[in-house]
């Protein structure tokens, strides 16, 4: 391996875990109370200036993170979206990658459920207008069509299964909820599938 490659590998895995640490401290200390010095502190990098040579500013960093599980979230989405056939086990299966993230990378869900990402990321798109959230609202309106969903606006459909979903996931974050996500998962499904559900 040429040392360009080298020099290539080293800095992409210097800002993973840069990303890594500031993703940690931003949900335990939140965004506005973490520093570029406790990111370096995180990080073991030895001064700011390096830090700066893979990220000029805090908020570039917390769109990096942003940037990346978005991109996650969608081609995770395609991948569900390829492997079922029906609407309703695409959204089973939305339903179960969220679940599984919040018991496995619950400081990523954090990110997204807790953080107000608007008040540091204000150009960045809402998460329920990114492409992964697009993909959903068109999984629903194949529902609809097959009548497998209520026939009424894709868009209140969205907004009240993710809002069972997305409650639950934020009850397990916070600690209102003493069991792992896992424990809630069947039933909060089955709450939000019978909410959209067309009854025929």
């Amino acid at each position: 391996m040429d040392q360009e490659k080298l020099d290539t590998q080293t800095n992409v895995e210097t800002q993973d875990h840069i990303l890594l640490a500031a993703l940690k401290l931003f949900t335990e200390k939140g965004y506005f109370n973490t520093s570029l010095i406790d990111i370096k502190q995180a990080t073991g990098i030895k001064t700011l200036p390096i830090l700066y040579q893979h990220f000029s500013t805090k908020q570039a960093i917390a769109a990096a993170l942003y940037a990346n599980i978005v991109d996650s979230l969608n081609i995770s989405i395609d991948d569900i979206r390829r492997k079922n056939q029906k609407s309703s086990e695409q959204l089973r299966g939305i339903v179960d990658l969220l679940f599984k993230l919040t018991d496995d990378a619950p400081d990523v869900m954090k990110f997204l459920l807790l953080l107000k990402c608007d008040e540091f990321l204000p150009d960045a798109k809402p998460i329920m207008e990114t492409a992964a959230f697009g993909k959903v609202i068109k999984i629903i309106q194949a529902g609809i069509k097959a009548g497998e969903i209520r026939n009424i606006d894709s868009v209140l459909i969205n907004a009240h299964f993710f809002g069972i979903i997305n409650n639950t996931l934020r009850l397990v974050l916070s600690g209102e909820l003493d069991k792992k996500a896992d424990a809630y998962q069947t039933q909060t499904w089955l709450s939000a599938w019978n909410v959209i559900a067309n009854k025929r």
